[in-house]
């Protein structure tokens, strides 16, 4: 018997008696109204704590989710009991000796991954935003009783969920379990009327849900295409019992005019997309939006490992009250963010020409930052939660992604191992490693109350004893460090070239704009580029260039037009406000700041990084 089912399993046994009970139900849905009671059947005789989370794991942000709760009233036998108010979460009812009952109601008009949304065509919400924690009995069991609203709108609802059902049936209303408030809250829920499809990946069935008016969706290519990526991730971590480390995974997937996101969880995942990112019946191509799509799933899927089971120490046992620091994200998000592209190869959706153009995308994003040079991804990591999270118009040129570099250090890493094992050994086989360390078991000793997780100094040891290889230099360099990722150098090795892009580059102001109700608009003025030293500065509204009106159509190409007719080396005049103020500057024109790289597969080349473990080529030096 798994793990899951065991503690479903014992956890019904002894629900009646010992469990803490939610009911939640939409209240209003137009006002975007959750109703929730809490009973507690045995309150801290001093006086019950209960607290709403500040943040939801995987998004490293506090948010004060609390600060949606509309009011709050607690009872016990029918009789009103005070609450106070400790802090901006935090509530303590007065002393009770019957069953204490919490009702609350929280708005729900969010419509990202992170928190809760509700409205008449859909409701869907993460624990973090509505069940409130009861202190000291956070390792009972929580049975969650998922209502329908009386609405004539709600009447065909269904409830997609990986929560285990306790009496309710698949899909339908009823009341769930978890072993923990933990559990409770990595399982979000979505209710509405969806489109729904099942698949098995190595004998583990998987649910895609789809909400949102998408007309003639290919279900049946996604179903297959996600499916591929799952199976071709199980078999990373588990190559030889091809074992998934839950019974049941379920994708939940909101489709909007305009949106990108996903937020893992240990049985599902939540993403959001853009509806042209769906593919459309009897349209066989792999359009950017698809592919793109395609990748979030298999982000998104690859952290039911990395960061859902195998997780920092800092991580181990969450604290949602307030941030969790640690300087390992680098590996986490961005060795996932490696990981989530390349799989589309490895899955055969994608071929390697097509993926070396996507991580040429990923290289130039980089490096169009002077931030890169100035943070490394350790510090980033461990800032997330005041500098990436909270990015404004300086973070290029102060700040480096954890996600993107840090990607760019797990294929660095990659090709090391494998150039240095003559392609024996690979990144696989330290996540491996780190699965078998800490990921197999992680729940199990969650539940027995053995913490762990990776120590922020011990990646280096797991690399060496996984692979054999030293990489202390390595990440010295370009993890804790803020050099950049050899690329050039180690790709050379296996027959692939990489181009830097830097002849016949275009006239340029160093500037990304965007559209503003007072014009064009400078979002970010890179640093040590033209504008920059012309004096020109983000959120300033530029009015004309060389006395020529600068038109919010330059947006989308970045002044291509507007810059197009000089040269490197011309001096324009530029018209622009800062406030209500008018400018008057001129400004140098340089070569377009916008690295070009790309990488060119050579004819004698073999395939590095198709297989979990591919052929080895050594260069030929001419």
């Amino acid at each position: 018997m798994s793990t899951q089912k065991a503690t479903q399993s014992q956890t019904s046994r002894n629900s009646v008696k010992n469990a803490i009970h939610y009911s939640i139900i939409p209240k209003d849905l137009a006002a975007h109204l959750y109703q929730v009671t809490l009973h507690i059947s045995q309150p801290d005789p001093e006086g019950q704590i209960v607290s709403l989370p500040a943040w939801i794991p995987g998004s490293y942000m506090v948010r004060e989710f609390a600060r949606n709760i509309v009011q709050i009233k607690a009872s016990t036998a029918g009789k009103k009991v005070t609450l106070k108010k400790l802090d901006k979460h935090t509530w303590q009812a007065a002393p009770c000796k019957t069953e204490l009952l919490i009702s609350y109601d929280v708005y729900a008009w969010d419509l990202s991954v992170r928190a809760a949304h509700l409205d008449q065509s859909h409701a869907f919400f993460n624990g973090t935003s509505v069940f409130l924690s009861v202190h000291g009995q956070e390792f009972l069991p929580y049975i969650v009783d998922i209502q329908r609203a009386d609405a004539p709108a709600c009447k065909s609802w269904r409830v997609a969920t990986s929560l285990p059902e306790l009496k309710a049936k698949r899909y339908g209303f009823g009341t769930y379990i978890a072993a923990n408030y933990d559990e409770l809250v990595d399982h979000p829920v979505e209710c509405g009327d969806f489109a729904l499809a099942t698949f098995e990946a190595h004998g583990v069935p998987h649910d895609f849900v789809v909400t949102g008016k998408v007309p003639n969706m290919d279900m049946e290519r996604m179903v297959a295409d996600v499916k591929k990526i799952c199976e071709s991730q199980i078999a990373i971590f588990e190559p030889r019992a091809k074992k998934a480390p839950m019974d049941r995974y379920v994708f939940m997937t909101m489709v909007v005019g305009e949106g990108y996101g996903g937020l893992e969880h240990r049985a599902s995942t939540a993403l959001i997309c853009n509806r042209t990112d769906i593919p459309v019946k009897h349209q066989p191509d792999m359009s950017d939006g698809y592919r793109g799509f395609l990748g979030l799933c298999s982000h998104e899927y690859f952290h039911t490992w990395n960061v859902k089971r195998i997780k920092p120490a800092a991580f181990a046992s969450y604290d949602l009250r307030q941030e969790n620091y640690t300087s390992l994200l680098w590996l986490f998000e961005g060795f996932t963010s490696y990981y989530d592209d390349l799989m589309l190869v490895r899955a055969g959706l994608i071929d390697e020409a097509a993926y070396l153009k996507l991580l040429a995308q990923t290289v130039n994003n980089v490096h169009r930052g002077s931030g890169r040079l100035k943070q490394s991804v350790a510090e980033s990591s461990f800032d997330a939660w005041t500098k990436y999270y909270r990015q404004d118009e300086n973070s290029p040129n102060a700040i480096v992604s954890y996600y993107t570099k840090g990607s760019l250090v797990g294929l660095g890493l990659d090709l090391t191992i494998r150039a240095a094992t003559a392609g024996k050994k690979s990144l696989d086989d330290v996540m491996r490693a780190l699965w078998q360390k800490y990921g197999r078991d992680f729940y199990a000793n969650f539940a027995a109350g053995k913490q762990q997780g990776l120590a922020e100094d011990e990646i280096e040891v797991i690399i060496e004893k996984a692979t054999g290889v030293n990489a202390r230099r390595f990440l010295d360099k370009h993890v804790r460090g803020t050099e950049d990722v050899p690329l050039a150098q180690l790709f050379a090795e296996f027959g692939i070239t990489l181009d830097a892009g830097n002849s016949n580059k275009p006239a340029s102001l160093g500037v990304k704009v965007a559209r503003d109700a007072n014009g064009c608009k400078i979002a970010h003025a890179y640093e040590g580029r033209a504008a920059h030293l012309a004096g020109l500065s983000a959120n300033d509204i530029l009015v004309a260039i060389n006395g020529l009106r600068v038109s919010v159509a330059d947006v989308g190409d970045n002044l291509a037009v507007a810059i197009g007719r000089y040269r490197v080396g011309d001096t324009v005049e530029i018209h622009a406000f800062r406030r209500d103020e008018l400018l008057v500057v001129k400004a140098k024109l340089q070569a377009d700041d916008v690295p070009a790289v790309s990488f060119k597969i050579e004819s004698d080349s073999k395939a590095v990084l198709a297989t979990a473990r591919p052929a080895y080529r050594k260069a030929t030096k001419s």
